[in-house]
């Protein structure tokens, strides 16, 4: 039995060679599928054409689109808050409602600033009265003064001559006692000879007591005239400050024309305060952020409520630094919006003077020796085309991703 199997197990090592040398090889297999299936070799080769082109399709296609998905769409929020303080009358809107520019939000209770503003129209009134007087005194009192002007200088004038005048009839009383106290001297020596009556010397004596006497009152005539000619000089000398009380005159109808406009200027500010009673919408776009509520007591500057306008919105996308090789402003993009899965055109309006680092509250500072390479980003602006949203489905905050065509 042995001996048998011995001689089986050498009849198969002799014909195990043969078997090897009678397997096809791998190319043999090949060239007879393809001789079996000729058009295997073109489906084969159009496959590699596929798969080739495909790839470099996909290459060209990343090479000229920079897309990221660090991007959400951003847009002006406007707060809204009051002007002047006051008690809330009325809340006449809600959040998230839609509202136009111009609608009425909130009303104050406007009694206090209607009151301020009958006052200061009723100052102004006033002031305006206060004017007109000065106004008018302006040319009286030039009329006036100049007259009184003119007359003072006709008194000096005539105090002039009449001091003139005075002084003339004491030289001629001078003369005449001059005259008649010789006469009266030659008497004497004649009435101590005889030669003339003692009458006639008497008369003598008499003729220049009487010249003295006119003497005396001439001089004294004298003096009153150049009194009245140094009061006739005071008054010309007050007169001449003619010019000086016509500028005080023109100078308090200037602060009375003045203080015309200082309250008109306080009745526009009445107007503006009581106008300001009623809170509008400056924008359309959909109010948030509501802080109000009827009855409460407000102070200028509180925040009443936030509108968001929705006419002006774009995307603010976070590109790497290494994107924007290529990236330029007037570049076509496209914007997925992950809440509606849609995809919306829009066009690159600027690129940020800055990477985000720089403007953050405590920007990374490269000078202590441990600096570590980051790639930074750099904010892009992406305005939506026009005309894409007409019932305002975009809101600033959602999340979007664009892609950008760089060439």
């Amino acid at each position: 039995m042995t001996e048998l199997v011995k001689v089986r197990r050498e009849e198969e090592e002799q014909e195990q060679p043969q078997r090897i040398d009678q397997r096809p090889s791998q190319q043999e297999r090949a060239a007879g599928v393809f001789r079996q299936y000729p058009r295997a070799k073109w489906l084969v080769a159009a496959a590699m054409l596929l798969a080739i082109t495909a790839g470099i399709l996909v290459w060209h296609y990343y090479a000229l689109h920079e897309s990221t998905d660090d991007a959400q769409i951003d847009g002006h929020i406007h707060p809204i808050g009051a002007r002047v303080s006051g008690t809330v009358l009325a809340v006449r809107h809600d959040d998230n409602e839609m509202v136009q520019a111009g609608t009425l939000l909130v009303e104050l209770d406007p009694k206090d600033y209607q009151v301020a503003l009958d006052r200061a129209r009723a100052d102004l009134a006033n002031a305006q009265a206060s004017a007109t007087v000065a106004h008018v005194d302006v040319p009286l009192t030039s009329t006036t003064s100049s007259s009184q002007l003119e007359a003072a200088n006709a008194g000096v004038k005539a105090a002039d001559r009449e001091v003139q005048a005075s002084q003339a009839r004491v030289d001629e009383a001078q003369a005449n006692y001059n005259k008649a106290a010789t006469d009266l001297k030659r008497m004497e020596q004649l009435v101590e000879k005889d030669e003339v009556s003692r009458q006639q010397y008497d008369a003598a004596v008499a003729t220049a007591s009487a010249l003295r006497a006119t003497l005396e009152a001439a001089n004294a005539a004298v003096a009153g005239a150049e009194s009245r000619a140094a009061q006739a000089r005071a008054q010309a000398a007050a007169a001449g400050t003619v010019p000086e009380q016509m500028r005080m005159t023109r100078a308090k109808a200037g602060a009375a024309a003045a203080d015309v406009l200082k309250y008109q200027a306080a009745v526009e500010q009445a107007e503006l305060n009581l106008q300001y009673t009623k809170i509008h919408a400056p924008v359309t776009g959909v109010l948030s952020k509501r802080n109000v509520e009827p009855g409460q007591v407000i102070q200028p500057g509180q925040p009443l409520f936030s509108i968001v306008d929705l006419d002006d919105i774009w995307v603010t996308a976070n590109f790497k630094e290494t994107q924007l090789r290529n990236m330029r402003p007037g570049q076509k993009a496209t914007i997925k919006v992950d809440a509606y899965g849609r995809n919306y055109g829009g066009v690159v309006e600027s690129i940020g003077g800055a990477t985000g680092s720089r403007f953050s509250v405590l920007p990374p500072e490269n000078a202590t020796g441990n600096y570590v390479k980051v790639v930074q980003r750099l904010p892009v602006r992406i305005r939506f085309d026009r005309g894409q949203d007409p019932n305002h489905l975009l809101r600033p905050g959602m999340s979007v991703e664009p892609t950008v065509l760089t060439r």
